[in-house]
């Protein structure tokens, strides 16, 4: 499988995950593989509800503090884990994930235990 071809399956597989459990997939995602990482750009990630939230007094925090809790909640989720640890051939050790809520693009990078397949082909 080539790097791009991967790198889209990684992406389409985000934004299935992120549909499950959150509602809504971003509108743009891209994933790039960097020797261990995945890194995963978002775009288009609020709901109408969270963006008139952050109108609120408080609504910025929350949405913030909400969004990236329940990002990596979901991705302690051992189903979810598996989907992405069978499509790289590599296990997830870490994950490190966070939201610019005023450009509405989050970031989420994926430390797995070996160099990602592809990651230097294609």
């Amino acid at each position: 499988m080539t790097k791009n071809s991967l790198e889209h399956q990684f992406s389409m597989l985000v934004r299935e995950i992120r549909k499950e459990y959150v509602g809504n997939g971003p509108k743009e995602i891209s994933t790039k593989f960097v020797g261990t990482w995945a890194i995963s750009e978002m775009k288009g990630n609020l709901t109408n509800v969270e963006k008139f939230m952050l109108n609120t007094s408080n609504g910025k925090q929350m949405v913030h503090e909400t969004r990236t809790k329940l990002v990596k909640q979901i991705y302690k989720k051992p189903e979810v884990l598996l989907k992405f640890e069978k499509l790289m051939g590599a296990r997830v050790l870490r994950l490190f994930s966070d939201i610019d809520l005023d450009e509405d693009t989050a970031m989420t990078i994926f430390v797995f235990d070996q160099p990602i397949e592809g990651s230097t082909k294609g």
